[in-house]
């Protein structure tokens, strides 16, 4: 077996990348004319119900009048329920014909059970699951003072994701309905400052391609990946309180310039109306995917000098995607490295 699997590792690598040679420009065509197909007969979303999660700022807040614009009915989801009037009232402008504004927290089952409930028993019945909810963070592994913010990263930004499709699953189904997943190439591309999050985000896209085999067609999945969307941060401080909930302590709030997410949000609807199973914004970023798979030393050494700490500036972090804000997390002195709750 290892006498085969050395000849293998010499042949497979080569004979796949003469293969794929060959087959790009026809697996281009053709993926040309099925995005043409699907433009052509792409959902109508006229009285529709989507349930958007994180939906309080930043992509979240865009998405909804994105769907608003196409005349859907709305749920948005998010711990911060007074953002989400204003909210509510810019979409019913835009052309939403009902929206529910519900405050929930995404990492809890049993409200996930509770926003679903309240949306069939109003609405009916659920078209669209929209998962934006995101936190990032922007400080080095290492420098991290207290371990307890590991796994709160992985809730939101995993089981943020896995609660609400859990519940709405069944309902989906009922109506050949799509989930729509806000998610990162940081899953497959390393920044530095960005290791749990990257995590998450892959944990993220590795659980919805496995679960578009289960529920083969019966349910569509979109997974959006983005690269850079945006340049303002909204920083502060995690604060622990006493009891169960984290308060969010803001420093300073700085507002979004709004362009790259709109037009992010846009593809994200449009590609989510055709049924696409995947979108990436910008798409230039995928031949970084292929280094990685073919000659992943170079993109280490690449990413090494456009990265080092002397042309980068220790704040370096990508902004990130914000849906609901922060759960319980345990303070930071002043001087050291801080998570940062930040919107693209």
């Amino acid at each position: 077996m290892d006498l085969l699997n050395a000849i293998l590792n010499l042949v497979v690598p080569p004979a796949g990348m003469v293969m794929l040679a060959f087959a790009w420009p026809t697996l281009s065509f053709l993926h040309a004319l099925e995005w043409f197909f699907k433009t052509l007969y792409r959902e109508n979303m006229d009285n529709k119900v989507v349930l958007i999660t994180g939906a309080s700022s930043a992509i979240g807040e865009q998405l909804a009048y994105e769907y608003a614009r196409r005349k859907a009915n709305l749920v948005l989801v998010a711990r911060r329920e007074h953002r989400l009037w204003g909210i509510r009232e810019n979409a019913r402008l835009l052309g939403a014909k009902h929206v529910l504004v519900m405050a929930s927290d995404v990492v809890k089952e049993e409200e996930c059970r509770r926003f679903i409930s309240d949306t069939i028993n109003y609405f009916g019945h659920l078209h669209h699951l929209v998962n934006a909810a995101s936190l990032g963070h922007n400080f080095y592994f290492e420098e991290a003072t207290d371990s307890s913010v590991f796994p709160h990263m992985m809730d939101i930004n995993f089981w943020g994701n896995v609660y609400p499709t859990y519940v709405a699953l069944p309902y989906l189904r009922q109506t050949r309905g799509r989930i729509l997943v806000n998610a990162s190439m940081e899953s497959w591309l390393p920044m530095p400052r960005m290791s749990l999050y990257a995590a998450a985000k892959a944990a993220v896209i590795s659980f919805y391609e496995t679960l578009r085999f289960e529920v083969k067609d019966d349910v569509g999945i979109t997974i959006a990946t983005h690269g850079w969307t945006g340049s303002d941060i909204s920083r502060g401080k995690f604060m622990l309180e006493e009891g169960s909930e984290m308060q969010w302590k803001e420093e300073r709030e700085v507002p979004l310039t709004g362009g790259h997410v709109e037009e992010f949000a846009k593809l994200m609807v449009a590609g989510a109306c055709r049924g696409d199973t995947y979108l990436k914004h910008p798409r230039w970023y995928d031949i970084f995917m292929l280094y990685r798979v073919f000659a992943p030393d170079v993109l280490g050494w690449t990413f090494r000098l456009l990265l080092s700490d002397h042309r980068v500036k220790p704040t370096i972090g990508r902004p990130l995607l914000e849906a609901s804000p922060p759960r319980k997390l345990s303070a930071f002195s002043p001087g050291s490295p801080r998570l940062q709750h930040i919107v693209e």
